[in-house]
């Protein structure tokens, strides 16, 4: 019976119904066919899924990446990047994807990352020897740093799930994200060196009177990641609390210092904020429905049961793991897939004897990856509307980026010091 819920989820998001009515048709048909009645139960499951204060970190985070880009803050870090990174062979494409980490490192999402830093970028790339589908797919690529690099919307969602620290998950994303950005930098110049117009063109001379002015320029916004991830780490406010002061200082910084934001803006940033996070919290919303009737029909056990018969040890089971979630990330809602698919597959890896966190942080990434993996990577589809390329066009301009974000995944899953370290030293 449950394996027919999920057919008829699948069916529903492949034939073009938005994930979250997918899931809680796929949940209410169960309900209506079982005997786990009465239909009540939708909306208090419904209702017990956003009952958590941590989850009031997703809308603000949201509002702040609104601010950042419409109150001249991305732009500003942009052009700090531009001037301290821009002399490297391929700079306009590093400056992108170190444009894309900054970002992401206030944000925590990935289409809000692609969609802010790609209409400032993407037209200088293509200026400066990228082709147009090259540019869209760094892009894309590079915004998959959002939900890696803290604070991020995904790992709010997973620590919220498994009452796992939010902190703590915070803490273990800052290498990962960090190395994958090397890593995507690394293609970058290799495209760069195969492409003598792009080395030419994208290339700056290295300025330190113009990089002291731009740093002086962007003070505003480069304070911002400091004040946000340094109060979370140092334990002076939560996560929730740091995104409601990040709001704030947002405000503050584009308004008064940096005068792009005018008060009659406010409304329209409001609504565009609130629309992004309500479409997250449906989801989350429906999806703990149908989490409670995995729960409730002892689903977990018998995976875990069929699990054990086949997988014993460590490797085989972060192999199958990473396999079930690369396939789950490029069909279905990172946030959905969290919540239904973690309590459900994360526990008989902890009876293994892997790590929580190092479990929680690969389960994390690789779903991940599915931002910009076909069919419905959700980064894919922003490059799209941003600019204008087929969706094909796109697959093919972040092809060699993805290629070694899914080797990125097998080496945080089988070095796990690269995740744990941090934390272990942090305490």
């Amino acid at each position: 019976m449950t394996s027919l819920t999920f057919i008829i989820m699948i069916f529903l998001i492949l034939i073009g119904v938005p994930v979250a009515y997918s899931i809680l048709g796929a949940g209410t048909i169960f309900l209506i066919i079982s005997s786990m009645k009465p239909l009540l139960l939708i909306p208090q499951r419904m209702t017990t899924g956003l009952d958590s204060f941590p989850l009031l970190a997703v809308p603000l985070f949201i509002f702040v990446g609104e601010l950042m880009d419409r109150g001249g803050i991305s732009k500003r870090m942009v052009n700090w990047a531009e001037s301290l990174l821009g002399w490297i062979p391929g700079g306009l494409g590093i400056v992108t994807i170190a444009s894309c980490a900054m970002f992401a490192a206030l944000t925590g999402s990935g289409p809000a990352t692609v969609a802010a830093i790609g209409s400032i970028m993407i037209p200088s790339l293509i200026k400066n020897g990228y082709s147009l589908k090259q540019a869209a797919g760094m892009t894309a690529a590079g915004g998959a740093l959002g939900p890696i690099i803290p604070p991020s919307i995904p790992m709010i969602i997973y620590g919220v799930t498994m009452s796992l620290s939010i902190p703590k998950m915070f803490i273990a994303g800052i290498v990962p994200g960090i190395f994958l950005m090397f890593l995507l930098i690394i293609v970058n110049v290799f495209i760069s060196i195969k492409n003598p117009q792009i080395l030419k063109e994208s290339r700056k001379k290295f300025i330190l009177k113009e990089l002291i002015i731009n740093t002086w320029r962007s003070l505003g916004a480069l304070l911002l990641p400091l004040i946000i991830l340094g109060g979370i780490y140092s334990g002076v406010f939560t996560p929730t609390e740091a995104a409601a002061i990040g709001v704030v200082y947002s405000l503050i910084i584009g308004i008064f210092v940096y005068k792009e934001i005018v008060i009659k803006d406010l409304l329209k940033l409001l609504v565009k904020s609130m629309e992004t996070a309500a479409m997250i919290n449906i989801i989350i919303a429906a999806a703990n429905l149908l989490s409670w009737i995995m729960s409730a029909t002892e689903i977990g056990k018998t995976i875990i049961n069929v699990l054990t018969q086949f997988i014993h040890t460590k490797t085989t089971y972060l192999i199958v793991l990473m396999l079930i979630l690369f396939v789950v990330g490029a069909l279905m809602d990172t946030v959905a897939a969290i919540i239904i698919l973690a309590p459900v597959l994360v526990p008989f890896g902890i009876q293994l004897g892997l790590d929580p966190l190092h479990l929680g942080m690969i389960f994390v990434i690789n779903l991940v990856i599915g931002y910009v993996t076909p069919p419905f990577g959700y980064n894919l589809f922003t490059a799209c509307s941003i600019t204008g390329l087929k969706f094909n066009d796109i697959v093919k301009g972040v092809l060699p980026f993805l290629l070694i974000e899914i080797i990125a995944v097998f080496l945080f899953a089988f070095i796990p010091e690269i995740i744990l370290f941090l934390p272990r030293i942090i305490g």
